[in-house]
């Protein structure tokens, strides 16, 4: 493979691996009561952008997130990895380049917020008239259904344990390290899995609900949160989980470190 486009992918895991240990960091702070904040990926990009020098991190963090768009969506499009035409691989491929195109929109959020440039989006009218009656109602549900099905494929993950297998194991002399490695696969994948459910469950409630009378807000991750938070035992549940996200980031940090590409 390319070692170009080996570089856009270790830079694009780095800056997911630094967002979703910010998010876990933040969203543990306010366990503990040490400040913090329930913090989805935009909230954690806008944390980042009040910190000094913020604008210039959120603009670095942008170029990152836009070179693991570009990843996923070369992973989807081109298949320089040979995954395969298969159906199973298809339904894959279509997944990276869903994932393309969602981290696309982060990272260009991510810098045009940094920049402050305003986009003229009209009076709202026409987002009104998409996301309402059975039209939204389809489309809610159907975005709903996919979030259920990559939190059951990231618990799939954890369950079979084979996510090290695209890891240069090799290369990885200390033992230590590799179980490591694999103690965060695991508490990453379990703790994105469950949060990723959660806001699966607001996609589809939202979506049988604008079927009827009520209006809901479309809710996300820091949403998610919340609603763990409310649950029994809930701030031990959710700090369990924030911890997990952290998990995850510093998986994505080894991801860059020691993954390997097929040619």
């Amino acid at each position: 493979m390319n070692n170009k486009i080996k570089k856009v992918a270790l830079i694009g895991y780095s800056a997911k691996g630094v967002v979703y240990a910010m998010t876990g960091v933040l969203t543990f702070l306010t366990t503990i009561n040490m400040g913090g904040q329930k913090a989805g990926k935009l909230s954690t990009i806008d944390y980042l952008e009040e910190q000094s020098f913020g604008a210039s991190i959120v603009i670095v963090l942008g170029l990152g997130l836009l070179c693991y768009a570009l990843w996923r969506l070369l992973q989807g499009i081109m298949d320089p990895e040979n995954i395969g035409t298969e159906p199973k691989n298809i339904v894959k491929r279509i997944g990276f380049t869903i994932s393309g195109i969602i981290y696309a929109g982060l990272g260009l959020i991510a810098i045009i917020d940094a920049l402050d440039i305003i986009l003229l989006t009209g009076n709202g009218n026409s987002k009104s008239s998409i996301l309402s009656g059975t039209s939204g109602s389809i489309i809610f549900v159907i975005i709903g259904t996919g979030l259920a099905l990559k939190g059951t494929y990231q618990f799939i993950k954890a369950y079979k344990g084979d996510f090290l297998e695209k890891f240069q194991i090799g290369s990885i002399s200390s033992i230590n390290k590799r179980k490591y490695i694999k103690k965060i696969g695991y508490a990453g994948l379990i703790s994105r899995g469950i949060v990723t459910s959660i806001v699966s469950y607001f996609f589809i409630t939202a979506g049988m609900n604008l079927r009827g009378t009520s209006s809901q807000k479309l809710k996300g991750t820091s949403e998610a949160f919340s609603f763990i938070q409310e649950q029994v035992y809930g701030r031990w549940l959710l700090g369990i989980v924030a911890l997990g996200l952290v998990c995850y980031g510093l998986f994505m940090f080894s991801t860059a470190a020691y993954r390997k590409y097929n040619n």
